[in-house]
């Protein structure tokens, strides 16, 4: 049965502060929740529909509350939630190593919940597993951001730091996206390194150029002032997945 007691706390997560504090966080959706059932995440409780349930292997140590749709609609963010919603445990942030043959993409403040959790799918998309973000970028554990990855979250590692002092002990190559750089389809990104993104409105900080090895654009033909973070995301990781060396 879904007591009052559960209802509160699971509502509570919607608020980062609370995220924090009870280190877990929510995934909704039957989508989200089979990606989840198949990962290493830790799943502390289960709630979801006779149907859903019927469908899939849960494993015993897993609390499970079976729940009506009505249920479920009035608990999480969406109201489109009509199968499951999962609280699961936070990883702990644990520093990324980047091997030489690796490309990893580093967030500058990427603010926008949507942008983080489109980035995070892209990334998976093109086979880049590990993302190091700017304390200023949005929560991982955000619910926007968990539903935005439809499920990547579950195979891309993210890893929050303080930028500079990441970045001053890598020998990589890092490649900047910047307005005035070499055209990304010149570029030779060799065999791996770094990929940073700027902030959605402002860029990449003045205090980074100094580690970027490499300024590189994606050109512009028509009239638009600038690129979605997410859009340039996916050009820039097309480009080092089919343009490497």
């Amino acid at each position: 049965m879904l007591s009052k007691a559960k209802i509160k706390f699971i509502k509570s997560l919607q608020i980062k502060k609370y995220r924090r504090q009870e280190q877990c966080f929510i995934v909704e959706g039957a989508k989200s929740v089979r990606e989840l059932l198949a990962s290493d995440f830790q799943i502390k409780t289960l709630l979801a529909t006779t149907a859903f349930l019927s469908s899939v292997s849960i494993n015993p140590a897993v609390e499970v509350i079976e729940v009506t749709t009505r249920e479920l609609e009035g608990l999480g963010e969406f109201q489109t939630n009509e199968s499951a919603l999962a609280v699961v445990g936070q990883k702990p942030n644990e520093r990324l190593s980047i091997a030489d043959n690796e490309f990893a993409l580093v967030l500058d403040d990427i603010r926008d919940p949507g942008n983080l959790g489109a980035i995070i799918r892209t990334s998976d998309w093109f086979g880049l597993s590990k993302i190091i973000a700017s304390n200023e970028t949005a929560d991982f554990y955000n619910q926007k951001v968990i539903s935005a990855t439809m499920g990547s979250f579950t195979r891309v590692k993210l890893y929050y730091a303080d930028l500079q002092e990441y970045l001053s002990t890598v020998t990589q190559p890092v490649f900047g996206t910047y307005l005035n750089g070499t055209d990304v389809q010149k570029v030779n990104f060799g065999r791996g390194g770094f990929i940073l993104i700027g902030n959605e409105s402002n860029g990449i900080h003045p205090e980074l150029d100094k580690y970027v090895t490499q300024k590189v654009t994606i050109p512009r033909v028509g009239r638009a002032e600038s690129l979605n973070a997410a859009i340039a995301t996916g050009i820039l990781c097309y480009a080092v997945s089919t343009l490497q060396a």
